[in-house]
């Protein structure tokens, strides 16, 4: 039996830009990204804090350092600059592996820093 649990969060991050015109995906930076442990072109569930809107897409990369948390394409309609997300990621692991796994949370501050 194969469980889905979250694998990685990047909890209360701030909406920098909404791009509707781009084909695609959130724009995380970079550095956020490796601290969450979230690879790019990984699927990921966005969860918008401010208007319960969750939709599901794919993480690429922002310049590091950058703070970047931009929606791209159709999901653009979903959010505004300002809003509060939640990004997850997944995994399907063993009902074993399942009783030990620890998720990777990452929290961020309204400048999207790490705050832990």
């Amino acid at each position: 039996m194969q469980l889905t649990l979250m694998r990685a969060k990047i909890h209360r991050a701030t909406v920098t830009q909404a791009d509707l015109n781009y084909e695609g995906s959130v724009s995380i930076d970079e550095n956020l990204l490796e601290k969450s442990g979230i690879l790019e072109h990984e699927k990921v569930d966005v969860l918008n804090i401010n208007n319960g809107e969750r939709f599901t897409t794919y993480a690429i990369k922002a310049p590091r350092n950058s703070g970047e948390i931009k929606i791209n394409g159709a999901a653009a309609r979903k959010v505004q600059v300002g809003d509060l997300v939640i990004i997850i990621s997944y995994c399907s692991i063993s009902h074993t592996e399942a009783l030990n796994h620890q998720p990777k949370i990452l929290t961020l501050d309204s400048q999207n820093q790490p705050t832990k």
